[in-house]
C-alpha cells in the first residue's frame, strides 16, 4: 500500500508541473495515463470503477469532486483539485490535492491552506486507542473556525484490497465516538471544504458534484495508516 500510494503521489506532483492556464483537463489525464504507462507494473484506481471513464478526477472552482476531464481550458485564478489512484500489487492507494492556477486571491487560498492543515489535524488523531469520529472532529473543528464548510455527502474512507472500504469516514462527528483504532487499519483521510455551505448538487454528467451556492471547494488526501508508532502517512513522497 506504500508503494501504491507513494507513487500516486508522485505523479500527482508531477501533474503539478502542467497545472497553468490555458491547459485543457484533459491534457492532464493524457499525461497522468503516460505516467501509468511508464511504469507498467501499476494500474489506475478509478478507471472503469462503477463505469468511471477516466484516470483523474479533475474539480475545478466550485467542483467538489469527481469531475472528468474534458475540453475545458484552466483560467488564471482558477483552483483545481485532482483526485488519483492506484492499484499496485492487489492493493489501492488514494491522494487528492488543490492547486492554484496562476495567481489566485487572498481568500481562495486561505480556502486551500485551510484545507491541507485540516487533512493534517486529522492525519494527528489517526492513533492506536483514539475512536474514528476524534479525525473527523479535528477536521471539522479547524475548517469552521475559519467559517469555512466541510461536506457532508462525501466522506473518507478505510482502504485496502478494495478502493472504499468500511468503515465511512465523515470530516464532522464528535470527538470519542465511532469505532476504536487499532494498528494495521489504513484509511484515505480527505477533507472537502467549501467556502459557502456544506451544500452540493450532481451535475447532469451523473458524477461530478458542485456547491449549491457557487463557492469555491477544496479537497487534499492522503492515504494513512494506523500503527503502534502512530500515524503514517503512506503517500508521502
Amino acid at each position: 500500500m506504500r508503494i501504491a500510494s507513494s507513487r500516486a503521489m508522485e505523479i500527482l506532483l508531477h501533474l503539478k508541473d502542467f497545472v497553468e492556464p490555458g491547459i485543457k483537463t484533459m491534457d492532464l489525464e493524457a499525461v497522468c495515463e503516460e505516467k501509468i504507462k511508464e511504469a507498467g507494473n501499476i494500474t489506475a484506481a478509478f478507471k472503469g470503477y462503477n463505469g468511471f471513464p477516466y484516470c483523474l478526477c479533475v474539480s475545478v472552482n466550485d467542483e467538489v469532486v469527481h469531475g472528468m476531464p474534458s475540453e475545458r481550458q484552466l483560467k488564471e485564478n482558477d483552483i483545481v483539485s485532482i483526485d488519483f489512484g492506484l492499484l499496485y500489487d492487489g492493493y489501492y492507494g488514494d491522494v487528492a490535492m488543490t492547486y492554484a492556477v496562476g495567481g489566485i486571491s487572498k481568500t481562495a487560498q486561505k480556502l486551500l491552506d485551510v484545507t491541507e492543515e485540516a487533512l493534517s489535524r486529522g492525519i494527528a488523531e489517526a492513533r492506536e486507542g483514539n475512536r474514528l469520529h476524534d479525525i473527523s472532529h479535528a477536521i471539522q473543528e479547524h475548517v469552521e473556525a475559519f467559517r469555512f464548510s466541510v461536506v457532508r455527502e462525501f466522506v473518507g474512507h478505510g482502504i485496502g484490497r478494495s478502493l472504499h472500504e468500511d468503515p465511512q469516514l465523515p470530516n464532522y462527528g464528535t470527538k470519542g465516538t465511532g469505532i476504536r483504532l487499532k494498528p494495521g487499519m489504513v484509511f484515505a483521510i480527505e477533507p472537502m471544504v467549501n467556502m459557502g455551505n456544506s451544500e452540493v448538487y450532481i451535475k447532469k454528467n451523473g458524477w461530478t458534484a458542485a456547491t449549491k451556492d457557487g463557492s469555491l471547494s477544496a479537497h487534499f488526501e492522503h492515504t494513512v495508516a494506523v500503527t503502534n508508532n502512530g500515524p503514517v502517512v503512506l503517500s508521502r513522497v
